[in-house]
Order: structure tokens, then C-alpha cells, then sequence
């Protein structure tokens, strides 16, 4: 009894492990592309970030590998809008702290999200479940990516 409690403790702490990792280098990403881009960035942006990318990387983890990589980055890009949409929700309509405004970019909805970054998310989106797949096989020794661009 007490091997296959510790076999599932250290089960355990490796996944808390795994996801505190990956959460940690989506959030930092995250920030730092965004302090690249535009010059700062907000501690909001970092939880962000680290959300999106667990939920990249638990949608990798739960769907069958012969998805099509497209389909994926759909799936992600959805919710890293949805996720933009909601934080830019409540740190700049209802807590006012201003963090951005996409209000003067085609196709915005409520200055919150728009097309043209949607588009880049994408990208992000493409980059981070590639880097998901590389972390997992490389650092955790899990099975090695293979992508499928269309449906088998």
C-alpha cells in the first residue's frame, strides 16, 4: 500500500510540477512579447498568458493527436480571445486601470479584442502548442509530437 501511495505522490507532484512550469513560461512569454511589442506590460497580462497556455496545453493533452494542427490553434485562439475579451472586461471597463484599448482597430469589439490581433494570436497560438508538445517530449519524456495539417 505504501508503494503505490508514493508511486501516486510522485505522480502528483510531477503534474503540479508540469503545470506550474508551463504556466509560469506562458505568463512570462506572454508579458515579454507584449513588452516587446508595445514597451510594458501588466501583471494581468501574466496570468493571462499562463492560463492560456495551460489551457493550450490541456487541450493538447485531452484531444486525440490525429486532430488536424489547424483545429487546434482554432480551438486555443478562441479561448485566448474569449480570455482577452473577459480580463479586458474587468481591467478596463470595470476597474478603469486602462492596461489597452483596442477601440481605434478595425473590426474591435467594445476596444476589448479585435481582428488584426485575433490574427496574431493565432500565430502565438501555433507557437505555443508547438513549444507545449517540444517541453513535454524533451524536459517530461512524454510521447513525441507528430502533426497532421489536415484529417486523416
Amino acid at each position: 500500500m505504501r508503494e503505490k501511495l508514493t508511486g501516486f505522490a510522485k505522480k502528483a507532484i510531477l503534474q503540479i510540477f508540469k503545470y506550474s512550469l508551463l504556466f509560469h513560461l506562458g505568463g512570462s512569454s506572454y508579458y515579454y512579447i507584449e513588452v516587446l511589442y508595445r514597451g510594458w506590460s501588466h501583471w494581468s497580462m501574466y496570468l493571462l498568458g499562463g492560463i492560456c497556455f495551460l489551457f493550450c496545453s490541456i487541450q493538447n493533452e485531452q484531444k486525440i493527436w490525429q486532430a488536424p494542427l489547424w483545429k487546434q490553434v482554432i480551438r486555443c485562439d478562441i479561448f485566448v480571445l474569449c480570455g482577452e475579451f473577459i480580463t479586458g472586461c474587468m481591467v478596463n471597463l470595470w476597474k478603469g486601470w486602462n492596461v489597452w484599448d483596442y477601440s481605434q482597430m478595425p473590426f474591435n469589439l467594445m476596444g476589448q479584442i479585435c481582428l488584426p490581433l485575433a490574427l496574431a494570436f493565432a500565430a502565438l497560438c501555433l507557437a505555443g502548442i508547438v513549444l507545449d508538445d517540444v517541453i513535454r517530449w524533451l524536459v517530461f519524456e512524454e510521447e513525441r509530437p507528430v502533426y497532421f495539417p489536415v484529417s486523416r
